[in-house]
């Protein structure tokens, strides 16, 4: 399970190298004293090293890559905002930035008080000092123009590959047969709706196990505790799994995908779900309602989450789903499709500067 600001870059970088672009990506290590650079695949990696693993570690790592690429040459493409006040430094320079805005992390439940200012402020600031903006979706977009001009924003979502076979091996381990579970990946936060999956799953009682992938750590989090206490022999509780391919066996023979997420705008989990070709059961929002479009089955608290696992027993209406999910996976969130439009706004961007 990586996050989906690294399973972008990686795609990204990768594909931008085979049309011909010098790409250059900042990584944090946590040995060294010196910046090292090495090449993977065509990509040139920066090394940057942080002694701190920390939200300090990551403003120091930030600051680091920021002045060294102030040095180099060409357009500048920032994941994430949590660190936009160092911005100034790229317009001093006169070197442009486009801004990936990623949700509206601010509003996280997870955040103490002093951080959800922090990172407001640095929305604030982002919106203002990088010269384009990327918003993946389109609430985040109109959440982004009370900052600033609509025009400075385009919309592109994530992106994921389709899904089309996997191997069975894989479910193995955890004793799972293909079509016959559902699954829910997600980081362990109340804004994910865990809990409230996990209960209902247990009170629904659908005759198929529930496989949670995630890293839970309950002697020093009170919630992942609530989350594994909730739970029933139907729940499996399987870690964190970081073998790509063990994750996309899980998601492809899945008989539906569960997304509790509340927060942000377009989720990767969610994309790579639909490029699976799972049947969708998402909370009813609407950043996930536009992802999803009309082939998912939606809930918004959990007596309706309960109502929604019962329509897993209907088969015509899962087959029916998984179509429209297909085919809106193919026309909005193909990997090809979000690279191109990156690439559109960073040759404008290049052009305009």
């Amino acid at each position: 399970m990586h996050g989906g600001f690294e399973t972008f870059a990686e795609g990204f970088a990768l594909d931008m190298v085979s049309r011909g672009w010098d790409v250059t990506v900042y990584c944090q290590l946590e040995v060294g004293d010196k910046i090292t650079e090495t090449h993977w695949q065509g990509v040139r990696c920066v090394n940057v090293p942080v002694p701190y693993t920390s939200a300090i570690g990551t403003i120091v790592f930030d600051l680091k890559s920021i002045i060294h690429a102030l040095k180099q040459e060409g357009v500048v493409l920032t994941l994430g905002y949590n660190t936009a006040v160092f911005s100034i430094l790229h317009r001093i320079a006169r070197q442009p930035n486009m801004m990936n805005m990623d949700g509206v992390e601010w509003k996280r439940e997870k955040w103490s008080l002093a951080k959800k200012v922090w990172l407001y402020c640095n929305e604030w600031l982002g919106a203002r000092l990088a010269n384009h903006l990327v918003a993946d979706h389109p609430e985040i977009k109109r959440h982004l123009q009370r900052h600033t001009n609509e025009k400075k924003i385009t919309v592109i979502p994530y992106g994921a590959d389709r899904i089309e076979s996997a191997p069975t091996k894989p479910l193995e381990q955890y004793g799972l047969t293909a079509g016959n579970y559902a699954i829910l990946i997600a980081r362990p936060e109340p804004e994910n709706s865990i809990l409230e999956v996990v209960r209902s799953f247990v009170k629904a009682s659908p005759g198929i196990p529930l496989v949670v992938l995630g890293n839970y750590d309950p002697d020093n989090n009170p919630y992942h505790r609530q989350v594994l206490d909730a739970g029933d022999s139907s729940v499996l509780f399987v870690g964190a799994i970081y073998e790509s391919d063990a994750v996309s066996s899980l998601r492809y023979h899945a008989k539906v995908y569960i997304h509790g997420h509340t927060v942000g705008g377009t989720n990767p989990s969610l994309i790579e779900a639909m490029a699976a070709g799972n049947p969708v059961i998402a909370h009813g929002n609407v950043f996930n309602r536009w992802v999803v479009g009309d082939g998912g089955i939606f809930f918004d608290d959990e007596s309706s989450l309960r109502e929604a696992l019962d329509l897993c027993g209907d088969e015509n209406l899962l087959k029916q789903n998984v179509a429209k999910i297909v085919e809106r996976h193919h026309s909005m969130f193909r990997p090809e499709m979000i690279h191109d439009s990156y690439e559109q706004e960073l040759e404008k961007l290049m052009a305009d500067n």
